[in-house]
């Protein structure tokens, strides 16, 4: 059990780190649902897509690959400074392109030029932190990656506050503020404010960049490139998974007369996700390092066969909490009635995400068994569903139709990520627990938003009766886990 404490332990350290900055950025689907126009969201919206887009293609891998070389090789210093040079060449390359055919790159993603010109800044600083949060992680450093991540959000955060909010009051006439001021400028100070926190971190960084022993091993090189190559086709395919759909959204397939106002409210709602997302995301940052340093101990997939259990029963009862009060929480988050009518599609992405959590717990097969093709493979089907469910849907039901086509992607990505884990690395899952909870949480979720919606008795009974089940089950493992030693 000391393992599983070490795990919860860096966990909830990870999570902190997360979590954290993610609930303060929160704080700006309020702001912006109050402050911005349905379509304005939506456009904001359709840009941050994008970067999430090339996000992954600027990191092409090599964040997963620095893990695995990092806990692989003897020569520590040599996957740092190779995957740092590998960084900064490709990302300094691209950018420079980016900039030279900035008016094209405008056209083709209808996003305008000004603000492409922001995206593309915002892009390289995000890239050249890339190799210096992984070092962080895989050197054990969590507080130091939480302050730092903290920091970028606080900054943006503020800046959101002061553009959005404050400076409009305070450029009063005569005064310097004045100038900074601009009506109709919301999308360009969102992007300003992201640009500046960017800035800031890169320079947090800048000691790991003064500590690095900068030599190229071209051979390394080449065997990091060969094993990131599939996670970067991997992210790219999940990515068109989790947000491709408002690109498709705001185009022609949409038959809504304002397919940027569409976007805007299923942005907003896709965002009550966040619950799920932030849970899935800490339990990976947490589980990622440690699937790798523990692949070769006694009996691994005992342990991982035990974490997807305790993902899956803490996953579902973070699901019924949130589909529960989900009406409660829209109106914290969700300011404008106008973005609540999307409020439907809350379940299905909620459900998704939590497929996407499971399946990230069983691609630990492929990670460590060097078959990162495998998740290469399993990410393109789930993005071939998206986009296929998507252009058949969207023109017949609009956003719903998307939210179905991103259950459907992760569920089948989670049955593909089993199948072939059985053959390749067979671990022992506890398969009728985790169907239990799955089952029931998934089934009390859709009656109680559809059939007994804002009937807090029925919705909370159930969540209490599944709390108790799950309490039932697992109390031995849980103490266990809290006693100590």
């Amino acid at each position: 059990m000391s393992g599983f404490k070490s795990l919860f332990k860096q966990t909830f350290i990870y999570g902190l780190a997360t979590v954290l900055p993610r609930m303060l950025t929160f704080l700006l689907v309020p702001l912006y649902t109050e402050v911005l126009a349905v379509g304005v969201y939506g456009k904001v919206s359709i840009i941050f897509s994008w970067f999430a887009i090339f996000n992954v293609i600027l990191a092409y891998g090599m964040e997963t690959a620095f893990f695995r070389f990092f806990n692989k090789e003897e020569d520590k210093d040599a996957v740092v400074s190779t995957s740092s040079l590998s960084i900064i060449f490709t990302s300094i390359g691209i950018f420079a392109l980016a900039f030279l055919f900035r008016e094209q790159i405008s056209t083709i993603v209808d996003i305008k030029v000004e603000h492409i010109n922001f995206v593309i800044w915002i892009l390289l600083l995000d890239a050249l932190v890339i190799i210096p949060f992984a070092w962080l992680r895989a050197n054990e450093k969590p507080m130091r990656y939480a302050i730092i991540k903290i920091i970028n959000v606080a900054v943006n955060i503020g800046l959101n506050l002061f553009f959005l909010l404050w400076l409009k009051n305070l450029a009063t006439s005569g005064s310097f503020l004045e100038s900074i001021y601009q009506p109709n400028f919301e999308i360009n100070y969102i992007l300003i404010s992201t640009l500046i926190a960017s800035g800031i971190t890169l320079l947090l960084m800048i000691p790991f960049y003064s500590k690095v022993h900068y030599k190229f091993d071209s051979k390394l090189w080449k065997q990091m490139l060969k094993y990131a190559f599939p996670v970067l086709v991997a992210g790219i395919a999940f990515t068109i998974n989790e947000t491709f759909n408002r690109i498709l959204l705001d185009s022609s397939l949409s038959t809504a007369d304002n397919p940027e106002r569409e976007v805007g409210m299923f942005s907003a709602c896709y965002k009550l996700a966040l619950f799920m997302t932030l849970f899935a995301t800490a339990f990976r940052l947490g589980i990622e390092p440690y699937f790798f340093s523990h692949a070769k101990s006694n009996n691994p997939q005992k342990n991982y066969a035990k974490i997807l259990e305790y993902f899956i029963a803490f996953g579902s009862i973070i699901l019924l909490v949130v589909v529960v009060f989900a009406d409660l929480i829209k109106v914290l988050i969700i300011r404008d009635e106008a973005f609540w009518e999307a409020m439907w599609i809350v379940p299905i992405i909620l459900i998704a995400s939590f497929c996407l959590g499971i399946y990230h717990n069983l691609s630990v097969w492929y990670k460590i068994t060097d078959r990162t093709k495998f998740g290469a493979y399993i990410s393109v089907f789930g993005a071939i569903v998206t986009l296929a469910l998507n252009f058949w849907l969207i023109p017949v039901i609009g956003y719903k139709g998307s939210a179905i086509a991103t259950l459907a992607a992760y569920g089948s990505m989670v049955l593909l990520s089993y199948f072939y884990g059985r053959k390749y690395y067979p671990i022992p899952y506890n398969l009728k627990k985790i169907g239990l909870y799955l089952t029931i949480s998934v089934v009390f979720s859709l009656f109680s938003f559809y059939k007994f919606r804002e009937n807090y008795v029925v919705g909370i009974s159930m969540l209490i009766v599944f709390a108790l089940m799950v309490y039932i089950l697992e109390q031995k493992e849980l103490k266990l886990l809290l006693k100590r030693r």
